[in-house]
């Protein structure tokens, strides 16, 4: 993988707090029951370019993304392609996971999460 530095659009970090501070239920859960603990350091809410991913984990290049209802509108997928190439151009991979994901199959969420890290960081 290349280390390919990323910028980040400083306005975006009173917003970043914020989001860090006001979790959406789902990610909490995934925060505090998952990653937060994970041996692999993973942040929540990091600016990358001029957006803001949900979660990073820098030494997998790896971004996790929480998808609501609003992501799912033909806006709203535009809005995310335009993100998801953002983010691959810094060689980043995006694992995209639906709300219901989180409610029906957060075991096998958690698992494609470790598999995706120990695959990227070997």
């Amino acid at each position: 993988m290349d280390n390919i530095p990323i910028n980040i659009n400083g306005e975006l970090l009173d917003i970043a707090k914020i989001l860090r501070r006001n979790m959406t239920r789902h990610e909490k859960h995934l925060w505090y029951d998952f990653l937060q603990k994970y041996p692999v350091k993973i942040y929540k809410q990091r600016i990358i370019d001029n957006f803001i991913a949900d979660f990073y984990c820098y030494q997998a290049r790896l971004v996790i993304e929480l998808d609501g209802s609003q992501h799912f509108t033909d806006e709203g997928q535009s809005y995310d392609e335009a993100r998801t190439k953002v983010f691959e151009k810094y060689d980043l991979q995006v694992l995209r996971f639906s709300n219901r994901d989180i409610d029906e199959r957060f075991e096998a969420v958690c698992a494609m999460i470790d598999k995706t890290i120990k695959d990227r960081i070997r």
